[in-house]
């Protein structure tokens, strides 16, 4: 079955979303007819994800840890595109330590960025966010539920957007604002598979022999569901935190484990 989404005269907003599946999300609703804007810390992200997006697409540079600037951003898209229809938080930090190894700035650097961002981004994007029809969409990580070695910061962060999701779904739903996030399994030709995968054949077999449909997800199965939960179709949808892994999410600590084993050992 072919399922066709139609965002024309939509806005959509992605934070994150010039690289790997944040951009891949951008760039499924901007085939879908949406007017897209993205927001990444990086100017260079940001002109190459615009030439991926069509003439419609409009980026700007913001750091999600810094609220003035995330404000600044989202006050910009508005401008250039009108009130958000639906807003994407995907900005993520990630890496391998042991916690006995990571330090307190480590650690802080993830929370900042998954969690303190996600704030920032919802917070700020409240009074530009249609009232009521609007949909704000986390994405969170199966360490949110999965407590996995070498990811106690992740772990953290995650646990925290989940609930963050869960609360603004509370709070924002009179307002008829819609809050659910997305958990990717393992996706890949991403930073993250590169990051918490081992590499190669070998490694390519072993992440999927952990899920149970045999494949790896790809950005646009995550797309997709994006598209699903900021469509009309999710109308009574809020409150969720919804895994797209192919049945994986509570399988993949092996793969973390593998991963941190394969790193070159530090003197």
């Amino acid at each position: 079955m072919n399922v066709q989404f139609d965002f024309s005269g939509r806005h959509v907003m992605v934070f994150g979303g010039t690289t790997g599946i944040n951009l891949g999300i951008a760039q499924h609703y901007a085939m879908a007819g949406a007017r897209v804007s993205v927001a990444s810390r990086k100017q260079a992200n940001v002109d190459a994800a615009l030439a991926t997006l069509g003439a419609q697409a409009f980026g700007v540079v913001a750091d999600v840890r810094d609220e003035q600037a995330v404000g600044a951003a989202l006050a910009q898209a508005v401008a250039c595109h009108g009130p958000l229809d639906v807003l994407v938080s995907g900005a993520a930090g990630n890496f391998l330590a042991p916690a006995e190894q990571m330090s307190s700035n480590a650690f802080k650097v993830v929370v900042d960025i998954d969690l303190l961002g996600s704030f920032h981004v919802a917070r700020q994007a409240l009074a530009h966010l249609r009232q009521p029809g609007a949909s704000l969409i986390f994405i969170t990580a199966p360490q949110s539920t999965v407590p996995m070695m070498y990811q106690a910061h992740v772990c953290a962060a995650k646990a925290g957007v989940d609930h963050l999701a869960r609360v603004l779904a509370l709070e924002w739903g009179a307002r008829g604002i819609r809050v659910n996030a997305i958990s990717p399994g393992p996706i890949e030709g991403t930073e993250g598979m590169r990051r918490l995968a081992p590499q190669g054949a070998e490694g390519d077999a072993l992440v999927r022999s952990m899920v149970p449909l045999g494949r790896m997800g790809t950005t646009a199965d995550i797309a997709r569901l994006a598209m699903f939960l900021g469509s009309d179709a999710a109308s009574y949808i809020s409150g969720t935190v919804i895994a797209c892994d192919g049945g994986a999410q509570g399988q993949l600590s092996p793969m973390v484990a593998a991963a941190a084993m394969a790193m070159p050992k530090q003197d």
